[in-house]
């Protein structure tokens, strides 16, 4: 199998012993990302709304590194500190998608890495 460790300056660092994402084949498994700035390095958290763009923009870099996009997307996962914020988060994530919409669960953590009230990992496929 081939594999290809996927890291991008447009997007954080990794803040342990791991990649932003691996190419494995055709297939990219892209890790948990949070809220944080890639140029800056800071917690974009003003609210719930503003964190989701972040997450969501930080997805987008990697997925562009790999040369994919939102359409390649087949899964993913949603970690967040409170279900009371699922809309909000579920209505900015679907902005990011042009209704083909990938397969997904959504789950509720007692904590996530630098106090984030979100996280999101992507699986894509080209």
């Amino acid at each position: 199998m081939d594999k290809k460790i996927i890291n991008t300056k447009n997007a954080p660092a990794p803040i342990g012993p791991y990649n932003q994402a691996i190419l494995a084949g055709n297939t990219l498994y892209i890790s948990g990302q949070i809220p944080l700035d890639a140029s800056t390095g800071a917690m974009k958290n003003k609210d719930i709304k503003e964190e989701t763009h972040q997450v969501m923009q930080n997805l987008k870099a990697i997925l562009q590194e790999a040369g994919m996009n939102f359409r390649d997307v087949v899964k993913t996962t949603i970690f967040i500190m409170d279900m009371k914020q699922f809309n909000e988060i579920n209505e900015i994530y679907g902005s990011y998608f042009d209704g083909d919409y990938p397969a997904r669960e959504t789950v509720q953590v007692a904590a996530l890495p630098k106090s984030a009230y979100v996280e999101i990992s992507m699986i894509a496929v080209k």
